[in-house]
């Protein structure tokens, strides 16, 4: 069972194609459920009913739930025994994260940073130099502002320089580039890391976007046309978003785009956004089952995924190759995701960081969108969210 849009889909449809042939007999039945957050309803619903497919995808950040109930099977004694993958063929980044207790839970298919996706021609419009890959807080401000125009004169901006989903997982990494941890304690967390100074900093950066700068649309606006449409149809400048969003925006014909690191504050840090294959514990034939994750994970698996535009494979082999690296596909930078491998964070992996994520992304929507202070943000945040890490 997968996610995602029509040429992701494909992407998936090609793979168990390729996996049929090359094993004769084997019947693979694909679930493909577009909306991420419908796939996610799916998942523990089927978990709850002890009907879960037999692969699933899950992002790292919301994996530890089912590995703390006994409900994935460690994929890590798998691995080992394997003649086609090795631990070491994947990036440390993206296979780490997948492991709970010491244990390697699910096998990563992709990793990926957020970036910043910038339609050229809307810099070009309003002379605006185009994003360098060190840019700072102010450039990328400054940037957006300038961006941000009202075209027909009606008093209200029709183009706008930044859209962004308003969430925690897009505070993280100003938070971390601030200079605070996002959590208390990194090894052991109760809660968010609200005390800090720079934590508090971030929060109001993040507001004063829409409430100061208005660089962002309002949340009427928002919910009229959201910003990723605004970004597709030309009018919005940047767009902050994962890897996710290449097979969508290849389909754009009015303009051209590439990608470019986030800006940079006290230092440059990235966020992990990475998924990987896991095996249910309620699955009948684990040994066919593997077979599918490790064909889907060796280098004919990912270089078939790769080439919707959807992931930054796992597999080094595959990263550095044409198959994610094809200068006659958009992004021409596509390797900004590669570069900003060293500086890329995960967040950790904790049981109860879904339901800390979504309380925690609740309060900054109310703060961004009603402009509050981010004293008053912060209040919420302890209030609601103290504590439930630890649980």
């Amino acid at each position: 069972m997968v996610f995602g849009d029509p040429g992701e889909h494909r992407a998936y449809q090609n793979l168990v194609k390729a996996y049929q042939e090359k094993h004769e007999g084997a019947k693979v039945e694909l679930i493909h459920i577009p909306s991420q957050a419908d796939y996610r309803r799916r998942l523990g619903t089927d978990f709850a009913a002890g009907v879960p497919a037999d692969v699933v995808l899950i992002n790292y950040r919301r994996y530890a739930e089912f590995a703390a109930r006994g409900v994935v099977e460690p994929l890590g004694p798998y691995l080992a025994k394997s003649t086609i993958l090795k631990e070491a063929d994947f990036y440390r980044e993206a296979i780490e994260p997948f492991k709970y207790n010491g244990e390697l839970y699910g096998i990563p298919q992709n990793l990926s940073s957020l970036v910043v996706f910038y339609n050229k021609k809307l810099f070009n419009e309003a002379g605006v130099p185009l994003p360098s890959n060190d840019w700072t807080w102010d450039e990328f401000l400054s940037a957006a502002k300038k961006l941000t125009r009202d075209t027909n004169d009606d008093g209200k901006p029709d183009l706008y320089g930044l859209g962004t989903e308003i969430s925690l997982q897009r505070l993280i990494p100003f938070v971390w580039q601030a200079g605070a941890e996002i959590v208390d304690d990194p090894d052991k967390p109760t809660g968010l890391n609200h005390g800090d100074p720079n934590f508090r900093r971030a929060v109001q950066w993040m507001i004063d976007l829409r409430k100061i700068h208005q660089v962002i649309p309002s949340a009427v606006e928002e919910e009229s046309e959201d910003s990723e449409t605004r970004f597709q149809n030309g009018r919005t400048a940047m767009f902050l978003n994962s890897r996710r969003g290449v097979p969508t925006y290849r389909e754009i014909k009015d303009f051209d785009w590439d990608v470019a690191p986030l800006p940079r504050d006290k230092e440059a840090v990235g966020i992990l956004h990475a998924d990987a294959y896991f095996m249910p514990k309620p699955a009948k034939n684990k040994d066919a089952i593997w077979k599918f994750i490790e064909f889907a994970n060796s280098k004919e698996g990912q270089t078939i995924v790769a080439a919707s535009g959807r992931t930054v494979p796992s597999l080094r082999e595959v990263a550095e190759s044409p198959a994610f690296l094809d200068p006659t596909q958009k992004p021409a930078n596509s390797r900004v995701f590669l570069d900003t491998l060293p500086i890329m964070r995960a967040v950790p992996v904790n049981r109860n960081w879904v339901d800390m994520e979504g309380t925690a992304t609740e309060e900054l929507e109310s703060g961004v969108y009603q402009g509050l202070s981010a004293d008053e943000v912060i209040a919420s945040l302890k209030r609601r969210t103290d504590g439930v890490l630890a649980k």
